[in-house]
């Protein structure tokens, strides 16, 4: 009698256990992948980026020239001083960056580096992510670097 109560709680259990390690087992390659991104990519100080952003090859009424060079991505911005994360997604990255650097993003972020913080910088293009979307890039990279719940974002992304 005993046995057909232990044989169901062993198969729960063994189940549960099973779960569990096949979860995260995925969420170490989600991690691995994000860490290979992530480092593969050019880290910049905010006043790099304005300079980069800035940078024209002159001529009245020509359009700087990384404004010609946006793209589809997800960028990490960190604020080294308070160890947190902001992760964000854009069809225009250059432009949505430098939103948050100029009061016109996200208002956090802003005032933290108005009043002196140090951030970097990242940016990862969709197409040389192997991701389909950039929800579920920014999803995972939300995750990996617990920007949700220790960072500046308030949500958990795109769904």
């Amino acid at each position: 009698m005993l046995i057909y109560v232990i044989i169901p709680i062993l198969l729960i259990f063994i189940t549960f256990i099973i779960t569990f390690y096949l979860i995260n087992k995925k969420k170490k390659e989600i991690n691995k992948k994000i860490d290979e991104l992530a480092s593969g990519v050019v880290e910049y100080t905010p006043e790099e980026f304005f300079d980069l952003r800035n940078f024209s090859f002159g001529g009245k009424n020509k359009p700087k020239y990384t404004l010609t060079k946006n793209f589809a991505g997800v960028y990490i911005i960190y604020n080294k001083t308070k160890d947190m994360y902001y992760i964000g997604q854009s069809l225009k990255i250059l432009n949505r960056v430098n939103n948050h650097f100029t009061g016109k993003g996200n208002g956090d972020v802003y005032a933290d580096y108005k009043y002196g913080d140090k951030f970097t910088i990242k940016m990862i293009a969709l197409d040389k992510s192997g991701y389909d979307s950039l929800n579920a890039l920014e999803r995972d990279i939300i995750n990996k670097y617990d920007a949700f719940s220790k960072g500046y974002n308030k949500t958990k992304g795109n769904h």
